[in-house]
């Protein structure tokens, strides 16, 4: 456990605690973290770090915290990716996929494009689903995360940028 816990400091908190040291405010911070967390369970394996950082370019959004948190979320993909399927199917009133992760395992053991072919249906509900669920998600951690950035006590520097010439 030790391991994991020092590649979570390093690869996530450190991150996190420099950008603050640097001036990315609480509020940007707190809403590139929730983007980072939300995009991370997206129920399509392989494509949530590009989307993520597509995103924080659109909005003009800490990249590197985006990241940072994408990464330390992956797990809760694994987590929610059959509740995702299911509710989609629910939403849709489509046919529910009668499936175990042991089931997808073999499937995509034994062909990855077959797999991929037989679930696109049943993976755009789930799609579907994400999308309804994405903004409220996000708008929640950014409510639950702004607070809790703003009371660290970390001392702030401005920006390189907004700086007086010579200071």
């Amino acid at each position: 456990m030790g391991k994991v816990r020092e590649a979570f400091r390093r690869r996530v908190v450190a991150p996190v605690v420099q950008q603050l040291k640097q001036g990315v405010t609480p509020e940007k911070l707190a809403l590139s973290l929730a983007l980072g967390v939300v995009v991370s369970v997206m129920p399509v394996l392989g494509i949530t770090t590009l989307v993520a950082l597509a995103l924080s370019a659109v909005l003009r959004l800490n990249h590197v915290a985006v990241v940072a948190a994408n990464y330390a979320a992956y797990p809760l993909q694994i987590v929610l990716f059959i509740p995702f399927f299911q509710m989609g199917a629910w939403i849709t009133r489509g046919p529910p996929v009668p499936f175990s992760l042991d089931q997808i395992r073999a499937e995509l053991a034994a062909g990855i494009w077959p797999t991929v072919v037989r679930y696109a249906e049943a993976n755009a509900r789930a799609m579907a689903a994400w999308i309804l669920v994405a903004p409220l998600a996000t708008w929640l951690l950014y409510l639950a995360l702004r607070p809790l950035l703003s009371r660290l006590p970390i001392p702030r520097t401005e920006p390189a940028e907004d700086r007086p010439p010579g200071a």
